[in-house]
């Protein structure tokens, strides 16, 4: 179970985005990335094709989710996630700064 999931607000800690914040758009779980909006842009290069016109787009490119940090929506701090079990053996998501569960 990763720490961070689709739709989380996140802090990038490191790299040249170093400070900004962003909504988690995908999450890979195999390679340990994540793709942030407005996050870690680059350029490509596309070839003009019938229905689309070519030129040089930005997207954005994913991002380790070591360099990346969850915001408790709660305490709206950066925070490491903990993970909990219920009484019923579900694992939840709770924030070490204030004890409130994540959702």
């Amino acid at each position: 179970m990763l720490p961070i999931r689709k739709k989380d607000k996140i802090v990038v800690k490191t790299g040249k985005d170093k400070g900004k914040t962003g909504e988690v758009l995908k999450v890979f779980p195999a390679t340990s990335r994540v793709i942030v909006s407005k996050i870690n842009f680059i350029k490509r290069h596309a070839r003009a094709t019938q229905t689309t016109p070519g030129g040089i787009t930005e997207k954005e490119s994913s991002i380790h989710i070591s360099n990346v940090q969850l915001i408790c929506p709660k305490c709206d701090q950066p925070t490491r996630a903990k993970i909990d079990h219920l009484s019923d053996g579900k694992k939840i998501r709770v924030c070490r700064r204030c004890g409130e569960m994540i959702v």
